[in-house]
């Protein structure tokens, strides 16, 4: 037997999580995805940062969900439940219902009517999940399986779940082990807010330190025994300019834009995200929808990476405040890209040139 098999990140990052030998671990082997350095679109553009992609699409889902779910999926089998619950807008639904077979139990998973690409809701579909959609957005569906999964026995998987942003946190370990430290900057997208959480619970963990969530969350985040890094990086969020509360500094109630998977105007994980960006000295910044779109035909054509348009935020964030001067020179920057281009293969076709018809015998 080849010992040196890699099983997913639970038992990889055992000793961190909150799991024991008893704990029965529901894994699709997620997780130790490739960290990979750009190269042409920083020469293009005369960039002397060192800028990394963690390319999250490489999950067996296609998306960085996965690390969340592995936990949440875990823990819930662990408490005895039989079924679990989610709002989505494609990528949590699709991990849950993945998941959710993997260990034998039912998924319901709620989405906006007609508001899903289509790669995702596919997913969640031929793993078995309940689908159920609804005439609203992504935090109507929120509202809904808070009420469902209080008054029935459906376990709540959405990153309000603690135990996602400790799946997630993940993410920060693998990106330290592969650079040897924390980067300077740390940029992602930002919808629901739980991503951000997590990426600074981790990276306060590797460095031995506390952060605000401490004071959120069911766990101590401080190993000051087990540090792998010195530093803790800067981190930025992006969104998009028709789903930006933190921009609005308020909550909105009716987002909209082409990057469906942070297409949310009530972010759950509210207090968790400030938290993360006040303590790293980060910031917030927004996108429209044409410079997201711009950004994933860039990241695509110079740099051979297909990721979906929310993932893409990072990338046109980037283009922005690179030039704005707001990363300090000769920074080491790391971009969570965090779902596949696949899951959205309707928008991708349809900002890209239509094939060439051609007759055979043109080709003989």
């Amino acid at each position: 037997m080849n010992n040196h098999h890699y099983t997913g990140l639970i038992n990889k990052y055992r000793n961190r999580l909150p799991v024991d030998d008893k704990t029965r671990i529901i894994s699709l082997n997620e997780g130790n995805t490739p960290l990979i350095q750009l190269k042409n679109l920083p020469n293009k553009l005369g960039w002397e940062h060192e800028i990394f992609c963690k390319f999250e699409g490489l999950n067996p889902t296609g998306s960085f969900k996965d690390r969340g779910m592995t936990m949440a999926v875990t823990k819930a089998v662990e408490s005895g439940a039989q079924a679990i619950i989610c709002a989505s807008t494609g990528n949590t639904s699709a991990a849950a219902a993945a998941y959710a077979a993997r260990a034998g139990i039912k998924s319901f998973v709620l989405i906006p009517e007609g508001k899903i690409a289509l790669g995702k809701l596919s997913q969640a579909m031929m793993h078995g999940a309940t689908v159920i959609q609804i005439k609203g957005n992504f935090d109507d569906g929120m509202r809904l399986v808070q009420e469902l999964s209080s008054t029935m026995p459906l376990n709540l998987v959405n990153s309000i779940n603690p135990y996602r942003l400790q799946g997630q946190k993940t993410i920060a370990f693998e990106v330290i082990e592969a650079l040897g430290d924390a980067p300077d900057y740390h940029v992602m997208p930002v919808g629901n807010a739980g991503n951000i959480s997590a990426h600074w619970i981790g990276y306060s963990e590797s460095a031995g330190q506390q952060c605000g969530s401490c004071n959120l969350c069911d766990r101590q985040c401080a190993f000051k025994d087990d540090v792998i890094s010195t530093k803790r990086p800067t981190l930025v969020g992006y969104q998009a300019s028709g789903a930006a509360p933190f921009l609005r500094n308020e909550m909105v109630d009716s987002p909209e834009t082409i990057a469906t998977a942070i297409r949310i105007g009530h972010p759950v994980s509210w207090d968790l995200a400030w938290a993360a960006q006040k303590e790293s000295t980060g910031w917030f910044e927004e996108c429209t929808d044409e410079e997201i779109l711009q950004a994933q035909k860039v990241l695509a054509e110079s740099e051979g990476i297909f990721c979906e348009p929310a993932s893409a935020i990072t990338i046109a964030g980037l283009l922005k405040d690179v030039e704005r001067g707001r990363y300090q020179k000769n920074s080491t920057i790391v971009c969570t890209l965090t779902g596949h281009g696949l899951k959205d293969p309707d928008t991708a076709i349809a900002q890209s040139e239509a094939p060439v018809v051609v007759r055979q015998s043109v080709m003989r």
